[in-house]
């Protein structure tokens, strides 16, 4: 029987894994049954998802995962890089347990590259960002970081994000290496190019996910090879 907080974490942890995409309808009777809670929890876990900005209710239907729009889209985007260029602007020197966590997280993504297991693989890329806050940021930046990294992976799957997962990799080891070598203005400057090449690649699109068969493609399923409590994730 799972909480309030694990019903709302496995939500968003399924966004972040790319299996929930924008305009999923999340039938309360459902997700009570798949949780064996009540509704009345499902039901307050699915408020506080609203008040956090990643579903909505729509008359006499329910609940449905949000579809944002294209500027909403391009907004979340620009929060991403104001909050994150802006905990490495204010880092100081990280200590090396840090710089040892992070490139174990990013040699984690490069072993999830070579997986078929498309949702880990897109779950460890959005988590890089959650891990870089939580090891050198404010605590309470966290949380902004894991809900703004979830909308913008909801926003990668409305908009069809053509930005390769290996360049993802590749650009997260690039800013390890800078804040390795001290050197944090670079790891700014390169955390701003990495979010602006992910918000580039985006494709607008009005008619995405717009058929019966694109919004069956998630599941809540945790995720099997993760192996550890998630924290949150995107690229």
């Amino acid at each position: 029987m799972a909480n309030q907080n694990e019903i709302t974490q496995q939500v968003v942890e399924s966004i972040l894994a790319q299996k929930l995409p924008p305009g999923e309808r999340l039938g309360e009777q459902q997700l009570a049954d798949l949780f064996n809670v009540s509704r009345t929890m499902v039901r307050e876990a699915l408020m506080q998802l609203q008040a956090r900005g990643f579903v909505e209710v729509r008359s006499r239907k329910g609940w449905y995962v949000v579809e944002p729009s294209f500027e909403e889209a391009r907004q979340a985007f620009d929060a991403r890089r104001a909050v994150e260029t802006g905990i490495l602007r204010n880092a100081g020197k990280p200590l090396q347990s840090v710089i040892r966590e992070l490139r174990q997280h990013v040699a984690q993504e490069r072993e999830a590259l070579n997986s078929t297991d498309a949702a880990t693989r897109s779950f460890l890329l959005a988590d890089f960002h959650v891990c870089l806050a939580r090891c050198i940021g404010n605590p309470l930046l966290v949380n902004v970081i894991r809900d703004l990294t979830a909308r913008t992976t909801l926003v990668a799957t409305l908009y069809q994000s053509t930005h390769d997962a290996s360049q993802s990799c590749d650009e997260h080891e690039a800013i390890v290496a800078a804040m390795a070598m001290g050197d944090l203005p670079k790891a700014e400057k390169l955390m701003a190019i990495h979010i602006g090449n992910v918000n580039s690649a985006l494709v607008d699109s009005s008619t995405a996910l717009n058929t019966p068969d694109e919004r069956l493609r998630a599941s809540l399923t945790p995720l099997s090879a993760r192996g550890q409590t998630p924290t949150a994730p995107e690229s």
